[in-house]
């Protein structure tokens, strides 16, 4: 090899050093890092290295530590010292949604949480990686009429980015959910190079593909003859589509499918005649695009939880690996 084939190779597979707040139990770091197989299709490792990553959730890190590795921290966000951290070259957080969320009370910066974002903004202006990239629901695009999202935009500009986002539905990357979620790129100013969300072409995965192929299922994940009573004397159009169609994508998974009812807002199976079930926590993190070898820690609860709240590892691999490219090559 020549000496400009080995500077190419080595820029080709330099590692790209990353810092990861609001890590959850994994999800995204999972994505970012690939070397994962889910439903048949392999997801390559990608050129990222994790050096530091943190969440307040002691069971998701107990989770991401028992998957990812030991690098993650358990602490309040609002009492890390960004100056503290490693120098790195992408940084990347899912910051909390439930300030923007449609299914919750949407007070957007009203609540202390819908400004966590601004330790990313912080953590940007004190270590100026090259790269960033953030995550949130699909409702911080229409919160307080656009304006909470338009200061945000305005924010990470601030902080020295050239800013682009977009509403991707998970579906289209080959996820069998119909999570929509809005993804938010920076790119440091003085880098000549833009950053251009690509269309994904994926396989169609269906909720079919994921389901647990077998009849001994815990009999607590089924619900009571009183509940499908209930459901059987409500009105007809209010329990139209109640169940998920199998040959389809699944509603969007919440951290509540441990509570999830009849007459609730998350998925339900029906098994047989009129013989209904919640999602297993294997069958959740498949919709979420776990590998089946990713374990989760915890009660059910926690799963629900740490499942819910995870960005998508797929969806997250091709939005790194499109960085990765175009960014860092």
């Amino acid at each position: 090899m020549n000496q400009k084939n080995k500077k190419l190779s080595s820029r080709k597979n330099r590692v790209i050093h990353t810092v990861s707040l609001f890590a959850g139990c994994g999800g995204s770091d999972l994505g970012l890092l690939g070397d994962f197989e889910f439903v048949g299709t392999k997801f390559p490792k990608l050129n990222y290295s994790i050096v530091y990553a943190n969440d307040i959730d002691e069971h998701a890190a107990k989770t991401y530590k028992q998957n990812i590795g030991d690098h993650i921290t358990v602490e309040d966000i609002n009492n890390i010292n960004a100056a503290d951290i490693p120098n790195h070259d992408l940084l990347i957080g899912g910051f909390p949604c439930q300030s923007f969320s449609i299914a919750g009370q949407r007070k957007g910066f009203d609540d202390a949480r819908g400004e966590l974002y601004l330790h990313m903004v912080d953590f940007l202006k004190e270590k100026q990686p090259k790269v960033f990239i953030a995550e949130n629901v699909k409702g911080i695009l229409s919160v307080d009429g656009g304006r909470a999202f338009g200061k945000i935009i305005s924010d990470f500009e601030s902080s020295g980015y050239k800013v682009k986002h977009k509403l991707v539905n998970a579906t289209d990357f080959g996820v069998p959910q119909k999570r929509q979620r809005v993804f938010i790129i920076g790119v440091r100013n003085d880098i000549k190079k833009d950053f251009n969300f690509e269309e994904p072409s994926a396989k169609r995965v269906i909720l079919k593909d994921v389901l647990e192929n077998r009849k001994d299922i815990d009999k607590k994940y089924f619900f009571s003859e009183r509940a499908h009573q209930g459901l059987r004397n409500a009105n007809k159009a209010f329990n139209k589509g109640r169940s998920q169609d199998i040959n389809s994508q699944c509603n969007t998974i919440s951290t509540h499918l441990a509570k999830s009812s009849l007459n609730g807002t998350d998925p339900v199976i029906t098994v047989g005649k009129e013989k209904y079930r919640r999602l297993t926590p294997l069958e959740a993190a498949r919709i979420q695009s776990f590998p089946d070898n990713f374990e989760f820690v915890g009660s059910d609860s926690k799963k629900y939880i740490q499942i819910g709240n995870a960005i998508a590892p797929v969806v997250m691999w091709h939005i790194a690996k499109s960085v990765q490219n175009q960014i860092f090559s």
